[in-house]
């Protein structure tokens, strides 16, 4: 049986077909979905990892005052501005003291009345008693008769009731003139410590009710920022520890601090723990009460062991773990991680060990599958 001749034009179809065919496998294996999966790679480092907590918070103060009078009234004057400081027992304002004076003035007339009421009252008993002791003694000499020394001891008692009522009569008047001066200075805003004016909330003329502030006063050594720390990354956070500070105020200026304390009581919403971190030094200017402040506080060094960056970890399934390299073969080795810093490094307490090739940053999902290229940089990561 005779082939059948092939002719030219068949040929040419065939070498176009085969050609496009090598050209796709090409594609395909290059840059299609065959095409390896671009990654960077770094290698388990073993070293000593100081980690770091960072949260945020408020400037809070201790130590504050909110100075107003105890009864209502009108403010007469008001003799400090926002930024003063004052001291202990300063006098900030005077509430209005309508007839005060007047009523004050009249209840001392009253002392001075029921004193002089209390001297007449102590002379006439003092002479009843006289007399008393006298008509005794003429009554033991059988020289007067016992209708007059029983009418003596009835005088005595009377000038002895008598200046009894006069003075608890003084008594009573001594303690409305205390209960006036008290209320008397009452109407004076004084200051209860040194401190400094953080606010003016009421202006001369001004009606105010009882307890109401009039100046708020802070003890600038009392301030503090009261800071929330996420609960999962705060163990090990305790008083003493050094922090800084950063006040959204000052860019770029750190502060030097400490925590003070640690709260018993979290936020059961959020998940954080509160935390009161105090200033070294009185910041000055004194940043205003309620700022924003960013706190970092530096948790005491770890002992050197196997360290990873932290973008290295995925998650498969329920596992934590890495992609391990060797070679062109790709192994997801599961981690036990501890600590981190803020530099995004963590530490490995099981599963790698000091020198292992892992994957840092992939252009797409790796799988056990997957082939990989090793590059020093993939566009849109930061490196």
């Amino acid at each position: 049986m005779s082939r059948l001749p092939i002719s030219r034009r068949t040929l040419a179809i065939v070498a176009v077909l085969v050609g496009l065919a090598a050209l796709l496998g090409y594609v395909a294996l290059r840059s299609g979905p065959l095409a390896p999966v671009a990654v960077t790679v770094v290698k388990v480092e073993t070293r000593a990892l100081r980690p770091a907590l960072f949260g945020v918070g408020n400037v809070e103060a201790r130590q504050l005052y909110r100075i107003g009078p105890t009864a209502p009234g009108r403010l007469l004057r008001l003799g400090v501005e926002v930024g003063d400081t004052v001291k202990a027992g300063q006098v900030l304002g005077e509430m209005d003291p309508v007839d005060s004076d007047d009523r004050l003035r009249s209840q001392e007339s009253v002392v001075k009345r029921t004193a002089a009421t209390l001297a007449d009252a102590t002379a006439r008993h003092a002479y009843a008693e006289t007399q008393a002791r006298r008509y005794e003694q003429l009554f033991a000499e059988k020289a007067t008769s016992e209708e007059l020394l029983a009418a003596r001891r009835q005088d005595l008692q009377l000038a002895f009731a008598a200046l009894t009522a006069v003075r608890e009569d003084q008594s009573r008047a001594q303690s409305d003139l205390q209960a006036l001066r008290a209320q008397r200075s009452s109407l004076r805003l004084v200051a209860p410590a040194a401190g400094v004016v953080t606010s003016r909330d009421v202006e001369p003329g001004t009606t105010v009710v009882a307890g109401q502030a009039v100046v708020e006063l802070v003890d600038p050594k009392s301030l503090w920022v009261n800071t929330r720390f996420d609960q999962v990354s705060a163990g090990g956070l305790a008083a003493a520890q050094p922090a800084r500070v950063a006040l959204r105020s000052r860019r770029g200026q750190t502060l030097d601090g400490e925590v003070l304390r640690t709260e018993l009581r979290a936020d059961a919403v959020t998940e954080e723990l509160l935390a009161k971190v105090a200033f070294s030094a009185v910041p000055l200017p004194l940043p205003p009460i309620g700022e924003r402040a960013e706190v970092t506080v530096d948790l005491p060094a770890l002992p050197a062991g196997p360290v990873i960056p932290n973008a290295a970890v995925q998650r498969q399934g329920q596992q934590l773990g890495v992609w391990a390299t060797q070679g062109d073969s790709l192994t997801f080795v599961s981690v036990k991680l501890g600590r981190a810093d803020l530099d995004g490094q963590v530490q490995v307490l099981q599963g790698l060990k000091a020198g292992d090739a892992i994957v840092l940053h992939s252009e797409k999902p790796l799988t056990a599958r997957s082939r990989i290229q090793v590059v020093d940089h993939i566009p849109g990561v930061a490196p």
